[in-house]
């Protein structure tokens, strides 16, 4: 249990934070929001740093910062023979490759050292769609995300409606499709560079307006409490085709419970211009995530819901153009899909974790078999 190891150190002048490894991204945001800067994390403040950055770090400052991985300067290790070292750019240089996008295969991480970024005020949340635009709301999205300024952040989802005060109370539980955006730059243009997302359809119902950027970090932290049920599947996503739309639109429409969702997350941009061998994050072509998120509270569910994500992935799987996903959205029986998901970077991975793990002790996890 690495939660009492929840440290976190800014250097406003050098614009860095030492983080510890038990440290979740509301304590991170809590600490670097106070001098005005930032970096990648997520979409949930509970989530733990080390967790997330390890197998990539996909969340609303992607596209304008890189994920995670591409903002860590250094990381202290327990490893399994019990020695603690330090992997950078210059120290343990393999092990620092592999830990980025590698996840949690070559030790115990006590602490991460971040590049920070100029994040104050942000500009952004949720626009809710009804269902019948979901196809027109998709088309919008694929084509507008592929050219849209870097410092917008902005995802696709499905999202059963909570009993918030933004969404007409005769609507609560009702199912709409929805876009979640983060304006990281100007404020003043933030009216000017989402006007496009009012109008692709009518919007429904929205709460988007300018919010220090962790209140919008942890503005869905209400929809995953602890003990919920949980059943995921994932894809990376070439290009979000026709028919993968039609697929999505059938099998969203089902979505059995408010905690439930479906992703797409865009990865192009600043993840771009990061070479496919510079991090163990193997997969730097792709211009999508695609995550659905079973979660539902009563364990009576679990059957028919679990149903509910392996059909809708079955459907949309076929036209994501790879067979790779994020490894931070993997099923406990996704195990077989471990080489295709670390991507071109897997034999190498596997010689990393020969030389820190060679008896796998670190096996809990989208495991990489040593190499020898």
């Amino acid at each position: 249990d690495m939660a009492p190891i929840n440290n976190v150190r800014v250097d406003p002048i050098k614009r860095t934070a030492q983080v510890g490894g038990g440290a979740t991204w509301g304590d991170l945001d809590h600490a670097t929001h106070a001098v005005g800067l930032g970096t990648t994390g997520g979409i949930i403040s509970t989530t733990g740093v080390s967790g997330l950055t390890l197998g990539g770090g996909i969340g609303y400052l992607t596209r304008g910062y890189g994920l995670s991985i591409d903002n860590l300067l250094s990381a202290d290790v327990v490893t399994a023979d019990g020695r603690l070292v330090t992997a950078s750019d210059y120290q343990n240089e393999d092990l620092f490759w592999a830990l980025r996008g590698g996840g949690g295969n070559f030790g115990v991480v006590t602490s991460l050292e971040f590049l920070l970024h100029d994040v104050d005020t942000v500009v952004g949340g949720p626009m809710f769609y009804e269902v019948e635009d979901a196809t027109a709301v998709m088309e919008f999205f694929r084509d507008f995300i592929t050219d849209a300024p870097e410092e917008l952040g902005c995802f696709f989802a499905w999202q059963i409606a909570p009993p918030l005060p933004f969404i007409p109370e005769d609507r609560h539980g009702d199912l709409f499709c929805a876009l979640v955006s983060c304006w990281n730059g100007p404020v003043g243009d933030a009216e000017r560079v989402l006007k496009p997302l009012r109008d692709v359809a009518e919007v429904k119902a929205e709460h988007v307006g300018p919010a220090p950027y962790p209140a919008l970090n942890s503005a869905f932290d209400g929809l995953v409490p602890k003990g919920l049920q949980h059943y995921w599947k994932a894809d990376f996503v070439t290009e979000l085709t026709d028919d993968a739309i039609r697929a999505h639109v059938e099998h969203g429409q089902k979505t059995p419970a408010v905690n439930s969702t479906v992703h797409l997350y865009p990865i192009n941009g600043a993840v771009h211009r990061v070479g496919p061998d510079e991090t163990a994050f193997g997969h730097r072509d792709m211009k999508l995530a695609a995550v659905i998120a079973g979660m539902w509270p009563d364990p009576a569910d679990n059957e028919a819901n679990t149903q509910w994500v392996k059909d809708y992935y079955a459907a949309i799987h076929p036209y994501s153009g790879n067979e790779g996903g994020y490894i931070n959205f993997m099923a406990a029986d996704d195990a077989g899909r471990v080489e295709a998901n670390f991507g071109r970077n897997y034999p190498r991975l596997r010689e990393v974790k020969a030389a820190y793990d060679p008896n796998n002790l670190f096996h809990l996890n989208q495991n990489i078999v040593p190499a020898r």
